[in-house]
Parts: structure tokens; C-alpha cells; sequence
């Protein structure tokens, strides 16, 4: 059997990173880790062809090639991956979807003309997958029925599958699964509230596999929530810092956590010991009533700012998240976001206003008050996007304050500032790494930037002065800061777009609003 993967586009997005790729030749900042995870579970006598549409566009070749074809994605790529089903129908093939999109809607996918969905976790449903094409199926779905996989038994994904010098990180998982319960998450939806882990073993096998495979930049661990089981996510740690050490630390670590990481200064000097750079936290709003609302209760125990600061100082760049559009949220939620975001010098927070993904209990509980907008339409977990549901605060209202609150956090000096006062507080990791020569194109990455930043525009003052000050103050982290700097490439082009887009969607929304009332008066 010879499997086309094939994984879709991403719209531009907060994460797309795309004028900062470019200052490095970078295309894409991460792989498709789900369909490389797909390929080491199938048969292995069975010939694999990855194309990543972000990387390039599959040939006449390619798809002469396949003799089947594997899609699998998430929901904001739901456009291309439904072109994808349609393409290769088109072209005789015999169609397989998979991932968290059509697990969570598996209508769209056969209504665009899938032969074989492949539903919820893969070590279950592929092997019945399998099966059934060689009882000489043409079609079929598969369900693992409420079961959960033991992942101790996942394979090492195939990672010699994908083009390297395309990413600007790699992925590994360690966990799924989260065991908070926030109303509006579809993590607790796909895989459940009881985290489970691979072994230390496991993972240091893949981490093994990419640097034998020359591999020497970051990898992002993509568990949900890294710290889910502490117990066993120490156990990993206590390997991996010697693993790091013995290698002179060839990877830097990025993941995704809780807030409840700063109460446990045990887990976060073992993340630094095993050469974290990185956390995502999940803050979503300053304002505890919203957080109660929507069941996140684990951001409610201690202060926020407190925990930020705590997680930065212990050596960890923070990434945070965050909503506007909670039921019940005061006006001036956007101002309030900026002010916490300025508080904690966090560099980049996302901000996006509030989307019901299907099945999840805030999905649920809408659909019950009748306030979702378009059953029909999934979420479209896009910045750029108005919420999909009738808030408790008019749209207009919540629409302002997003792009403003957008606007504001990636206005250049007061991102470049940010960046500065973060990492200017931050304790440089104790780790001794091995010399490398920079390549020609970081070289010429740093140069544009300078011109950029330190000549072209008004930042140039600030610029300088903060490069020198970190130099003199904090040394070791130039390379991290100079390279969160040049994320502002990215934002200065992605906030505009925001803007572009919400005002585009604000003004059709008032116009069709203000048509429906013209026509009741009418009636009237």
C-alpha cells in the first residue's frame, strides 16, 4: 500500500510566525506530528509520502503515487482539508480523515466524499482501519467507543517522513489529557480528564531519533497540559536533564502548562535542569468572576501576577492566552487584559474573543439557552474571528475592545518593552551548551533586524538601548531576546489583519442586523 499523508493548510494566524520564518528560511514553525505518529502505526511494510501543504503543494506525481490517501487536521484548517477529500476524490483515490476536527464533526468530511473516517485516538482505530482493508472494504468508520489508549505502547513517530530544514521546531508528545474541567476547552472532550503519559524511556527515544537525524533547534513538547501528572512528568524530567547534559543540551524545550507550575518550585527548577526555554499558560482573563464562570478554577487559588512573575524569574520565557467574551464580563475587559500583559512583561499574549467548540460543556450549555448563532458552523478558533454565539454583552461592544486590545499589545515599542523587562528579570539557565558557529542566514536575520528595528523605524532608540542593557545585565539570554524581538515582524503585519478582519465581519453583522430590523418594522 503505498499512503499519501496529507496535511492542510493553516490560515495566517497569532502563531503563524510567518515574516519572522522568513527572516531565518524557515517555512512552517511546526510538523504535523499526528500524521507522522499515523505512519509509525501502520504497517511498516507500507510506503509513506508526507506532504505538508504549508511546505508545498502535492504534484501530479504524488498523486499518481498514492494508493491511498490520509488526511487528518484541526478545525481552523477545516477549509483545505475538505479541498484536500475533494481533490483526491476527484482523482479515483481512495480517502481516509482522521484528527481532532472530524472526530469532533465527522459530517463535513462525508459530505466533501471520505471513504474512511478514523476517529478518536489512532492506537485503536487504525488497527480496525487496517483490518477492514484487508477484508476488501471500500469504506467505513471507526470509533474507539469511550476507550482510551495506552500510549506507553505508541511508536516513535517518523520523523525521517518530514523535511527538516522546513521547520523552525519539532514536536514530541509526552501526555494527553488535562484533568481541569474549563467549560469552554475540547482537550477534556478528545482525550479525556485523566492525563496519561508515555515512559521517560519513550520519549528519550524520540528525542534520540531526532537528534540522530541531525536535529539542533527547539522542540515543542505539545502535551495540552505538560504538568497534568506531576509525578510522572518528574520522572521524565529526572532523565532528561542527564540525557540534555551528556549531549550539551542540542534541544531547547517548549511546552504548554497550568498556572499551578509557580506552586511547585521542585517542577520548575527540574524544567530548567532539563533545558526548558518556554511555557504557554492558559490565563484567559484577570477578572476572577469570568474564570469562575467558566469552571477554571486552578486560576483562581493565587495571584496571577505573582505566578507569572515566579515562572519567569525561575528561567522560563512565559506565552499566555487569553479570551474576551465570557458571559457576564464588565466592560473594559480589554484594558484589563493590556494592563495584566503590562504588569508581567508577558511578550506574547494571545487574545481572541471567546469561540463554543463543538461538544464541549460551554457548547452545550449555549445550544440549551438557544444563544449559538449557526449550529450548522463549527467554531472557528481564529484571532481574527467574532464569537459564534450571542454574548451577554452586545458584539459591537466586545468587537471594539478586542481590536483595540489586539492593537495595543503589538504596538512596537510597547511589545519591544515588554520583551526587554522580561527578560531582563529572568534568571539565565546555569547549563554550559556547545559552541555554534551561527549559520549565514541567522547572521543575516540579525542584520535585517537591526535595520529594521534599530534604523528604519522609530524604535531604533529603544532598540539600542535595550540590546546594550542586556548585554551588560543579563548576557546570556541576547540569543532569546534578539529572537523574540524579531517576532514583532510577525505582529506589526498580524494586528493589522485583526483589524482588517474583525471591522469586515463587524460591519457585515450590522448591516444584516440592521436590515432584520428594518423588516420587523415593516411588518409592524
Amino acid at each position: 500500500m503505498r499512503v499519501l499523508l496529507l496535511y492542510p493548510l493553516f490560515p495566517k494566524s497569532f502563531w503563524s510566525f510567518d515574516r519572522a520564518l522568513e527572516l531565518i528560511g524557515r517555512k512552517v514553525s511546526l510538523p504535523p506530528l499526528g500524521l507522522i505518529t499515523v505512519a509509525a502505526i501502520l504497517p511498516q511494510n507500507w510506503e509513506f509520502r508526507l506532504v505538508d501543504r504549508n511546505v508545498r503543494p502535492p504534484t501530479e506525481a504524488d498523486w499518481e503515487w498514492a494508493d491511498l490517501v490520509i488526511v487528518s487536521g484541526m478545525i481552523v484548517q477545516k477549509p483545505d482539508m475538505l479541498n484536500a477529500i475533494r481533490e483526491a476524490k476527484q482523482r479515483g483515490k481512495l480517502v481516509a480523515a482522521g484528527g481532532p476536527y472530524v472526530t469532533s464533526v465527522p459530517e463535513t468530511a462525508q459530505e466533501a466524499g471520505v471513504d474512511f473516517l478514523i476517529l478518536d485516538e489512532g492506537e485503536i482505530t487504525l488497527p480496525l482501519f487496517v483490518e477492514a482493508l484487508e477484508r476488501g472494504e471500500t469504506s467505513g468508520i471507526f470509533r474507539a467507543n469511550g476507550d482510551k489508549p495506552d500510549v506507553t505502547q505508541t511508536p516513535i513517530p517518523r520523523y525521517d517522513l518530514l523535511d527538516l530544514t522546513a521547520y523552525s521546531d519539532m514536536s514530541v508528545q509526552f501526555s494527553r489529557g488535562c484533568p481541569f474541567q474549563c467549560e469552554f476547552c475540547d482537550i477534556i472532550v478528545l482525550y479525556g480528564r485523566k492525563p496519561r503519559t508515555k515512559t521517560p524511556a519513550q520519549l528519550l527515544a524520540e528525542l534520540q531519533t531526532l537528534y540522530d537525524l541531525g536535529w539542533r533547534r527547539a522542540v515543542f513538547v505539545v502535551d495540552d497540559n505538560f504538568i497534568g501528572n506531576k509525578r510522572n512528568v518528574k520522572l521524565l524530567l529526572r532523565e532528561l536533564a542527564p540525557w540534555m547534559a551528556q549531549r550539551g543540551y542540542p534541544f531547547t524545550l517548549v511546552t504548554e502548562a497550568s498556572v499551578d507550575l509557580a506552586a511547585d518550585q521542585e517542577l520548575l527548577d527540574l524544567m530548567i535542569a532539563a533545558n526548558f526555554g518556554a511555557v504557554f499558560l492558559g490565563i484567559e482573563t484577570p477578572d476572577a468572576d469570568s474564570l469562575e464562570l467558566t469552571k477554571k478554577y486552578q486560576n483562581t487559588r493565587n495571584s496571577l501576577i505573582e505566578a507569572v512573575n515566579t515562572i519567569n524569574r525561575s528561567g522560563l520565557r512565559v506565552m499566555a492566552g487569553f479570551i474576551i467574551g465570557f458571559d457576564g464580563e464588565k466592560p473594559g475587559a480589554g484594558d484589563r487584559i493590556v494592563d495584566f500583559v503590562e504588569a508581567t512583561a508577558i511578550p506574547q499574549a494571545m487574545c481572541s474573543m471567546l469561540q463554543a467548540l463543538p461538544n464541549t460543556a460551554l457548547w452545550n450549555r449555549l445550544a440549551k439557552e438557544a444563544r449559538l448563532i449557526n449550529q450548522e458552523e463549527e467554531a472557528n478558533i481564529h484571532q481574527a474571528t467574532l464569537t459564534n454565539f450571542i454574548p451577554t454583552r452586545p458584539i459591537e461592544e466586545l468587537a471594539r475592545e478586542y481590536m483595540d486590545c489586539f492593537w495595543k499589545l503589538y504596538e512596537p515599542k510597547r511589545y519591544l518593552g515588554r520583551v526587554y523587562r522580561h527578560f531582563l528579570q529572568m534568571k539565565p539557565k546555569p547549563h554550559k551548551k556547545k559552541f555554534r558557529i551561527p549559520q549565514l542566514m541567522e547572521l543575516r536575520a540579525v542584520l535585517i533586524l537591526c535595520w529594521r528595528q534599530g534604523i528604519k523605524r522609530q524604535t531604533r532608540w529603544q532598540f539600542w538601548y535595550q540590546i546594550f542593557s542586556i548585554l551588560r545585565h543579563n548576557p546570556k539570554l541576547l540569543e532569546s531576546y534578539l529572537i523574540n524581538c524579531a517576532h514583532l515582524e510577525h505582529f506589526i503585519e498580524y494586528r493589522q489583519i485583526v483589524r482588517d478582519q474583525i471591522e469586515a465581519q463587524l460591519t457585515e453583522f450590522m448591516a444584516a442586523k440592521a436590515k432584520a430590523q428594518l423588516k420587523e418594522s415593516a411588518i409592524a
